[in-house]
Formats: C-alpha cells, structure tokens, sequence
C-alpha cells in the first residue's frame, strides 16, 4: 500500500532521467575538443553549507562496500585515481579502473565525441603533473566539461546509462507494486537520505542481508519483488518529499512524509513545524464555525508515514491513510485542544509538535522517545484521545523540575480534555475562577503562596515552588499547612510595607481556600495534571494583572 502510494505520487513529479539523481558536484575538468586540461572549476552550492558544490543531475548508482562506478562523475577516487591519505592503493586502483572501463564502455557504445575525449585525457592521465586545486578534496564528486559541453547531459549518454545501470540477469517475476512480469532488481537502485541516526550514504526501504530476514530462498530486495522502474520511482519520490520543506518534518528520531494523491495546496508539515496564528485561526474558523465550507469540503485522499533509521535500511514506524477534509477537522481539534494563554496571560500563539513533544524529556537533543511525536501526530490527523502514558510523562516532568513550562501545560490540557468526546473550544484556556475540583484550586493555591513570597522577598534565589512543587501537586495534605503558616510571616509583612498588594494577596488567598474544605491526601494522575494547570493559570492571570496595572499607572502619571 505504502510504496504503491509513493509509486502513484512519483506521476505527479518531475522526476529526473532514469538512474539520474541530484547530485552535489563540487570541480568541473574542463577539457579542449582534443583532450588537454584547460582547468579545474570550481561550482558553489547553496550558502551557508558545507561547501560541496553545485546540485547536477548526474548518473547514480547505489553502492556500498563494494567497487561500482558512477558514469563520467564521482569522487576523486574513482574519476582521478587520487584518495585521501587513509585509502588503500589497491582499492583506489580498483576504483580508478572500474571508471575508466565504464567511460571506455560508454565511447564505444554511444559513438559520443565528448565521451571519447574524456577517455583520452583519462588513458593519458599523469597524477605527477596534474595541477590540482589547493582546496581540492577527493571525496567531493567531479565531472567533465569539453569544449563547453558537459556529457552527463546528452541523451545518448543517459540512454545508455539507464540500459548499462540496469541490466538484470534475475529471471522474471510479478513485481509487487505494478503487479507485471518483469525481471526484479536485487538491490534497489536509489537510497534514502536525510533521516536522523542514518547511515550517510542512505539506506534502502526494502532490504534484508541476514537468513532471519529471508524467506523462500528470496534475499536482498528480493523478499519484495519489485521491478525496476517501480523501484526507483517510489524511492525518488519518497526523496523528493524528504527534501521538500512543506512535505516533511523531522521531530526525534522520525521523518514523517506527507502528500495527496492529487495536487492540493495544504502544507500539514509548516502547520504541525512552525504553526501561525493567523492561519490557525483560519482553519479552526473554517471547521468550527463553517465559513465557506459549502463548496470546500475535499474528500482527497491524504496520506503521511514515519520513517526511522535501522542500520542499513529504513524502518517504516506509521502509515496513515485519510482524506484531506478529515485531516484539516482533526488539525483544528489538536489546535483547540492545546489553546492555551501566554504565561503573561496574553492570547496563546500555537505550538508545534517538536515544542510539545520534547517538553516531556529533559534533553531531546539527545533522547525524544519515537511514541511521543507518533501519539501527538495520530491525534492532529486522525483525531482520538492522546494515551495517559502521555500525562504521565509530562507529570514526571515537572516533578522533576519543579515547575510547569507552558508547552507542557498545553500538553496535559490536550491529554485531559481529548479523553471527551466534545469540547467547548476555550474549556481551560485561562484562568477559571468557577472551576472548584481541589486539584485546580491547590495547584493555584501554591502560585498564590509564591506570589506572596516573591512580593514579601523580590528576587530570593529560591521560591516555594522550587522546593515544593512535586510534593505540593501529590500529596497537597502533608505540605501545605506548613506553606501556609510560613506565609503568615510574609503576609504581615505585606501588611506593614505594601497594604495594597497585602489586600488583593489576601483576598485571592481567601477566595480560593473557601472553596477547599480539606486538602486531598493524595492526587490521582488525572488531578496532578489539574494541579499544574491551576498553577500555570494562577500565574498567567497574575502576571496579566501586573501588566496592566503599570500600563494603568503609566496612563495616569502621563
């Protein structure tokens, strides 16, 4: 189904010529029409990166431990003879030879003047005299220029490469993806790139290379028959969507891959990377309340999969198979569900699914479980409730760092609220001051008392929510007596020195303490979530009334 999809995408592209690939390219060797070296030119590839050259269609082959040259471009070891100092002899030897017999193979086949004249330069070769650039590197790629004329791009050349590169002496069998008769590759032709803990060479989608993954006396790639052309065009197009920055996102140890199957102007990568408000807004807008949705609603078939690196191979870790109206109703749920205030309690811009993801880990740089990007896209395009291992994850969080971070409020908001079934679209976005569970109302309690703190000591190294949080968020019993009799000495200070932060303090204080008529012994997971929403609320809303009341003050002195 997968690489079926993949196949059927690869229609809609503008693929390169058969066994071509873009490929970086850093020296040209121009040559005159008779063969002499007129130079080494240098290309330059995009800014900012290491340099390797300028992008090229160029032949390609997959290649591994073993000796196989790439047609009239390749490294410095194949096309040169010349490696860097940690090479074998005998094996550059190899590679030089295996090059040169390969464009010997291509002048007398294709008749090419341009191809013959490389041949010369290379059988007159002279490593000795050859002026080599001084930042020459053999493991970047060269190619050829004659007389103005680069042979990797005449037709004769890629015809001839797309017969030689696939030659197969396997006997046919009914391929997989196209369901023909054709003779199968043993080894697909193109491999994967880009995909976090990969090799850097790329690994291939179908592959087996030990007898545990073998069956029927079938091996490599042919545990999946698939034909030629099928092979490199659901592999191309899987590497054109991996390239593409409105196709894809990496996130932990996944690259998902997106794509319809048929051309549609819907970017789910850029929503789910970077989300912006404005265009949030008008996705929730056009689902929930049906602004001109009587002529847009697209039952387009839409799909994205998760794939992983596996040594040498590309492990497949989710496929999902929907349509384009559905994924937009379920993209505007995960949205509502995260909304959430700025800690300023200013209106809440939307976050992305690396932010709410790695807000569960210490470091995600160096560690982002594969589960937790996975649960929260399967919720954003497929919709369901986010699974409460998820809430424990992020409860053991901020136990850890005795706090609450507003990614990781937005995340056990959504846990809590995707268990309903419906939702009103600003359920707890913002403090509530009618929500009476003691989970809410102790974890506002505890901002409380550090708001006292800080207003009775401004700028303690430590506060009371350092020390206590985990505790406090629980088993609220065994601490907050002590809290609160610790505060008494603030509050009369207060009183003394600030008597009008002393009065809204105390009356916060006591407006949420009439509702607690005991305080829980122990917390539920459920509740602790609460608690840290309580808290982050109690916060956002102080630190919003702070803001405007200088901006209050500020109006009146001016």
């Amino acid at each position: 189904m997968l690489l079926q999809k993949l196949r059927d995408y690869s229609g809609r592209l503008d693929l390169p010529p058969e066994m071509y690939l873009k490929r970086s390219i850093r020296w040209l060797i121009d040559l005159s029409a008779d063969g002499n070296l007129q130079g080494f030119v240098a290309t330059e590839g995009e800014s900012g990166k290491k340099d390797r050259g300028k992008e090229f269609l160029a032949p390609y082959v997959a290649r591994s431990s073993g000796v196989r040259a790439k047609l009239l471009a390749d490294t410095g070891k194949y096309v040169l003879g010349i490696a860097r100092e940690k090479s074998k002899s005998k094996r550059v030897e190899k590679c030089h030879k295996a090059f040169v017999d390969l464009v010997k193979t291509c002048a007398e086949t294709t008749k090419e003047p341009t191809v013959a004249t490389v041949l010369r330069f290379l059988k007159r070769l002279d490593l000795k005299t050859l002026p080599l650039p001084r930042d020459f590197d053999a493991e970047h790629n060269l190619t050829f220029r004659v007389d103005g004329v680069m042979p990797i791009d005449l037709p004769s050349v890629r015809s001839f490469w797309a017969t030689f590169a696939t030659e197969s002496v396997l006997e046919p069998m009914e391929c997989l993806i196209c369901g023909e008769v054709r003779p199968p590759v043993k080894r697909l032709p193109f491999k994967i790139k880009h995909i976090p803990g990969g090799q850097p060479s790329g690994m291939a989608i179908i592959s087996a290379n030990v007898p545990a993954f073998e069956s029927y006396g079938l091996e490599a790639s042919l545990i999946a028959p698939t034909c030629r052309e099928c092979g490199e065009r659901f592999t191309k197009a899987a590497i054109d969507l991996i390239e593409n920055e409105r196709t894809h996102i990496t996130i932990g140890p996944l690259v998902y891959i997106f794509w319809t199957k048929e051309e549609r102007i819907f970017s789910v990568a850029s929503l789910l990377s970077t989300p912006e408000l404005d265009e949030v807004k008008a996705l929730m807008s056009s689902i929930f309340t049906g602004e001109e949705r009587a002529t847009e609603i697209d039952m387009t078939p839409f799909y994205a999969t998760a794939f992983a690196a596996s040594g040498a191979r590309v492990a497949v870790r989710d496929w999902l198979d929907t349509t384009v109206e559905e994924a937009k109703q379920h993209l505007a749920r995960y949205f509502a569900l995260q909304r959430l205030v700025e800690h300023n309690g200013t209106e809440g811009k939307p976050l992305g699914l690396y932010a709410l993801a790695s807000s569960t880990v210490r470091d995600a740089t160096k560690g982002l479980p594969a589960n937790v990007p996975k649960a929260l896209l399967h919720v954003a395009l497929k919709g369901g409730p986010l699974p409460m291992w998820l809430l424990f994850q992020a409860i053991k969080r901020n136990r850890a760092e005795q706090g609450i971070t507003r990614p990781r409020a937005a995340l056990i908001k959504m846990v809590l609220l995707s268990q309903q079934e419906s939702f009103m679209e600003d359920t707890m976005t913002e403090l509530d001051t009618s929500h009476r569970n003691p989970a809410y109302l102790c974890g506002r309690l505890l901002a409380l008392l550090e708001a006292v703190q800080r207003a009775a000591i401004p700028g303690a190294n430590t506060t009371i929510t350092d020390r206590f949080f985990g505790t406090a968020s629980s088993a609220p019993a065994s601490v907050f007596g002590r809290l609160l009799r610790g505060a008494q000495a603030h509050l009369g200070k207060l009183r003394r020195e600030k008597p009008g932060t002393y009065e809204a303090l105390q009356h916060k204080l006591e407006e949420v303490q009439v509702g607690l008529t005991a305080f829980p012994k122990t917390l539920t997971l459920e509740e602790q979530g609460l608690f840290g929403l309580g808290y982050y609320h109690q916060r956002a809303a102080d630190r919003a009334a702070a803001i405007a009341y200088k901006q209050a003050q500020g109006k009146e002195t001016a």
